[in-house]
């Protein structure tokens, strides 16, 4: 696909010039920057593939979900959680909290215009954003689709010939129909820690597939969160030294977890956090139920036949239905492309060349996303209000040599 500036499809779509910057996803992170953008006075327009906001929380996630993290680590720039609301909102709490978040800063996204292409022409200066219903022109554009665009479903040998149910995680809801059947998990992530939680509590029969290490924290630790100690600490001490008296003030409250099945990682949680982006577990009550056996931890799935499942120990377990809590992943290479026509990868930080801008993809969480919303606006406003105020200088300039005419 060329970078340069194509007519030929023109009388196809809408050709329209935003002013300001074109913000494609209206998640939190996109929320988040068109608010700041608000209180910089920059106009903007946000697009979103979905029919409604934050479509990933309310279509793609199940219900007994909260936030992780405590509130105040979570909250959107310049709005904070209502003070009635719990320490760890529901999920529910959230969609309502994104909602009056939109309403009090007047955001008003353009729902059901998924983006195909958004490429830079360097001939123009311009980002050219093509959806299915007009192409955009514009100066900046900032991408806020995150990094859970798109399921992330693993080939495993004989899932498709498998004759349970099988689904991803963004598909499932709650365990209460899943009563009396055992239930394989496949991750052992915060959502597959959750859900065999939830299975667990309706009367299945959950197994959780841990194929790799994992660090197993709890949630809080003698009643203070688990994250805000660690965050407090490592405005002082070095991350590896914090690690140490996590895992093993962890150690005291959750005991050995590797006797569980549940190997730690040789790098500790909040470096490999860090360096890799991979979020520590933080334990909301899955770990009583492992301990007790009624959450079997299983090792890697080697095959899948019409009902049965092999692990690569060689054991065979019967079962009824499989949960993919495998992750998710970006799909922005698919339709990014910058000078040359060139794919963008995963970006690397917040702030790209030709005007363009990341949002939530620093793994870093809402807070992170936050932040990175924060820069992203401040930067575009300066360069806004500087342009506007050349504009004004040039303005006089322009009358007085129409009235030498």
């Amino acid at each position: 696909m060329s970078s340069t500036f194509n007519t030929n499809h023109l009388f196809k779509r809408r050709n329209i010039f935003v002013s300001g910057p074109i913000i494609i996803g209206a998640g939190p992170s996109g929320l988040a920057v068109a608010a700041c953008l608000k209180c910089q006075n920059v106009p903007f327009l946000l697009l979103d593939r979905a029919n409604r906001l934050a479509s990933l929380w309310q279509n793609h996630t199940y219900d007994r979900l909260k936030l992780h993290l405590p509130k105040q680590f979570c909250h959107l720039p310049n709005f904070p959680f209502p003070k009635n609301f719990p320490q760890y909102p529901t999920k529910n709490q959230f969609i309502n909290y994104l909602e009056l978040y939109a309403k009090v800063f007047q955001i008003k996204p353009q729902f059901n215009e998924a983006v195909i292409s958004a490429i830079y022409d360097d001939k123009h200066g311009m980002w050219i954003v093509r959806s299915e219903k007009a192409e955009y022109n514009c100066e900046w554009l900032v991408v806020a689709t995150g990094e859970n665009a798109e399921c992330v479903v693993p080939e495993i040998e004989g899932l498709p010939e498998f004759s349970g149910e099988v689904k991803h995680a963004s598909s499932y809801k709650s365990g209460e129909v899943y009563k009396g059947k055992k239930v394989v998990v496949v991750g052992c992530g915060n959502s597959g820690m959750e859900i065999c939680l939830d299975l667990c509590l309706h009367g299945a029969f959950p197994y959780m597939v841990v194929r790799d290490s994992v660090h197993v924290l709890p949630r809080e630790i003698f009643g203070k969160s688990t994250f805000e100690m660690a965050i407090t600490m490592m405005k002082w001490l070095p991350v590896k030294l914090v690690d140490r008296i996590i895992l093993t003030l962890a150690w005291l409250v959750l005991g050995n977890v590797e006797k569980y099945g549940l190997k730690r990682p040789n790098i500790g949680p909040f470096e490999l956090k860090n360096t890799k982006g991979k979020t520590p577990v933080l334990d909301t009550g899955t770990l009583k139920k492992i301990k007790s056996n009624e959450i079997k931890v299983i090792p890697g799935i080697k095959r899948f036949s019409h009902g049965e499942v092999e692990l690569v120990c060689g054991d065979q377990l019967n079962v009824d239905a499989v949960i993919l809590a495998t992750g998710y992943r970006s799909t922005i290479s698919s339709w990014l492309q910058e000078t040359g026509g060139k794919s963008t990868d995963a970006p690397k930080g917040w702030k790209g060349e030709n005007g363009l801008y990341f949002v939530g993809f620093t793994r870093r969480g809402i807070a992170g996303a936050s932040l990175d919303a924060i820069r992203t606006a401040e930067d575009i406003g300066k360069i806004w209000r500087e342009g506007r105020n050349q504009a004004k200088k040039f303005k006089p300039f322009h009358i007085r040599c129409n009235s030498q005419l």
